[in-house]
C-alpha cells in the first residue's frame, strides 16, 4: 500500500526550526547525520506520517544548494512503497528519470531512491520501502 512516509522540509537551522514542532508538543527525534547526502536531520512524527527537517553540514550539499537558490522550504515529498527494488525496477523501464539509479541507505537505515522533478511536475520523490521497521 502507497503512503507519505515524511515531508522533507529543508532548514538553515535545526535547533531554530525544530523549536515550533517542540512548542506544539510533539516529539521531535535525535539529530541524526546521513554523511552520504551531508545533511543532518531529525525526523517529528505526526499521525501516520512524519516531517523531516534538514540541515546541510557542508556548503556543497544537495540541501545547501535548495537553500542557496530557494531558500528553506518543503525540499521532498516521501512515499513508503511496498516493494522498492520491483517499484524501481518498474520506472526504469517505463522511462521515468531517477536522480541515482541506486537504492541507497539512509536515516533510520531505511533503503531509498529518489525520482527526478523532470518526471513528477517539478517534485522532488523519494521512494522508500514500506516493510522498513525502525521508523523514527
Amino acid at each position: 500500500m502507497f503512503q507519505i512516509d515524511h515531508l522533507g522540509i529543508a532548514v538553515k537551522s535545526l535547533t531554530a526550526a525544530k523549536s515550533i514542532y517542540e512548542k506544539l508538543g510533539l516529539n521531535v527525534s535525535p539529530e541524526e547525520t546521513v554523511e552520504q547526502e551531508k545533511v543532518r536531520l531529525v525526523m517529528i512524527p505526526i499521525g501516520e506520517s512524519r516531517v523531516e527537517l534538514l540541515e546541510s553540514t557542508s556548503e556543497d550539499s544537495t540541501i545547501a544548494k535548495f537553500i542557496a537558490k530557494r531558500g528553506e522550504g518543503l525540499h521532498h515529498i516521501c512515499m513508503r512503497v511496498p516493494d522498492l527494488a520491483a517499484t524501481v525496477a518498474k520506472l526504469k523501464t517505463d522511462g521515468v528519470r531517477l536522480v541515482s539509479n541506486e537504492i541507497k541507505i539512509g536515516a533510520g537505515g531505511h533503503r531509498y531512491v529518489f525520482v527526478h522533478p523532470q518526471s513528477t511536475a517539478g517534485v522532488l520523490l523519494e521512494l522508500v520501502e514500506s516493510s522498513h521497521e525502525n521508523r523514527p
